[in-house]
């Protein structure tokens, strides 16, 4: 059963009917667990395995996990189905999880060769499918196989998901390994979220996210609570819109598979994040400022370690403030870019956030509250109000961050600036 409006953003994947088709690749190892986090987190799962997957992963693991019967080859014209099991499949799919796919699955699907029970499943089904290729780099690489991609990529209801670079399981090193599971698992809440929609395609959006650490001695620094998640999060969804996503962090505390497919940049400084920022901005088609950066910093950090009768007095002196990294690239944009900025409030909100607003120049302020339950640093959820031009303000309930995301990309595409002028008249 569907769910909608609030619900549906605060567990995407919760009550959905998700169809997981495997093909005959050795990352099929990885599926049994991806199957148990998708049930774990409320949805009705059924598993299709090609014959060269049977060989892979055992069937009957899959039918424990998802707690339905996991359907094989020879289940395709069973007298035990009342129906064709393809259409049967393919009709009762809300979502679709294709992984991995082989370079053989993805042949016989662009070229709708409807041989298989999997086969016929994806030329059956309308509903939005997730393709994450795995296969030996050679494969990956051969003029057949980008041709094949390359057509499903134009599948209005496919969002593929190309494979990583990395070891193998034939020993080489190179593109080919399938997405983490971890980050399956996320395309498939965005899947859910928005669809396989890709608004952002070809478009370039440069991200900050993290925390920045300030150095007092090489033991000691000044920095806060910010784990990242928002701004991964926004990069995350952007990538799997279709943008180009450049990625400037500080230290994070996240899933390292969330980071896949994402160029980017690792600092540790403010001065760092700045440089790094300031060289990729002219390439950038807009710009998302989620980092949590310092306000402060030493002006000349201490070479060797301050005893502790010594921290009092480093403490109270030698601080500068930190430049202003939104204000700048404001002042820096070239002609077209817009400019989302953050801020971290807490009390009333609202006055301090269109005073930043003001003060700061930029298109879009998302502000929130980080001293009510469910937003701020560390948190899964999110909310708060997201500010524009001539006093606009929305309000953004409490939802995973993810959610939040997705709404923010919305409003911050180029093309939403066109139809607010437009509604403005």
């Amino acid at each position: 059963m569907k769910t909608d409006g609030a619900a549906a953003a605060a567990a995407p994947l919760a009550g959905r009917r998700i169809l997981v088709g495997i093909s005959g690749s050795i990352a099929a190892v990885k599926l049994p667990l991806l199957v148990s986090a998708l049930v774990q987190q409320g949805a009705e799962v059924r598993c299709v395995l090609t014959p060269s997957a049977a060989r892979l992963v055992s069937p009957q693991s899959l039918a424990c996990l998802s707690r339905t019967p996991c359907h094989l080859e020879a289940d395709q014209w069973s007298h035990r189905e009342p129906r064709p099991l393809h259409i049967a499949l393919a009709e009762w799919a809300e979502l679709v999880l294709v992984a991995p796919l082989s370079a053989s699955s993805l042949a016989r699907w662009v070229h709708g060769l409807a041989d298989t029970l999997l086969a016929s499943t994806l030329m059956a089904c309308e509903a939005p499918v997730l393709a994450a290729a795995a296969m030996n780099t050679s494969m990956w690489g051969s003029t057949a196989v980008q041709r094949n991609w390359e057509v499903l990529a134009r599948f209005p209801q496919v969002l593929p998901l190309a494979p990583e670079a990395g070891l193998l399981a034939c020993d080489r090193q190179g593109q080919g390994r399938m997405a983490d599971p971890d980050l399956l698992l996320l395309a498939l809440e965005s899947l859910a979220l928005v669809g396989p929609r890709q608004d952002w395609r070809d478009r370039r959006l440069l991200v900050s996210a993290g925390p920045t650490r300030e150095p007092l001695d090489p033991a000691r620094c000044l920095t806060n609570p910010s784990t990242g998640r928002m701004g991964v999060l926004l990069a995350q969804a952007a990538r799997l819109r279709g943008a180009r996503v450049e990625l400037v962090h500080g230290p994070l505390t996240l899933p390292p598979a969330w980071l896949e497919g994402i160029a980017r940049t690792p600092v540790q400084t403010a001065a760092e994040m700045e440089a790094a920022l300031l060289e990729l901005q002219p390439q950038a088609d807009a710009v998302a400022m989620a980092a949590a950066v310092a306000d402060h910093r030493r002006a000349r950090p201490e070479a060797r370690k301050l005893e502790k009768g010594q921290l009092e007095a480093a403490l109270g002196q030698g601080w500068e403030a930190v430049p202003d990294l939104l204000a700048q690239l404001v002042r820096r944009r070239p002609d077209g870019q817009r400019i989302l900025g953050f801020a971290a409030q807490s009390g009333e909100v609202l006055p301090q956030a269109r005073a930043k607003l003001a003060r700061k120049g930029c298109d879009l302020l998302f502000a929130n509250p980080i001293d009510r339950p469910g937003s701020g640093f560390g948190s899964l959820t999110n909310g708060g109000w997201l500010l524009g031009p001539g006093d606009q303000v929305q309000e953004l309930p409490v939802a995973p961050k993810l959610a939040i995301a997705h709404q923010l990309l919305t409003a911050l595409h180029p093309a939403a600036a066109l139809r607010a002028q437009a509604a403005r008249g």
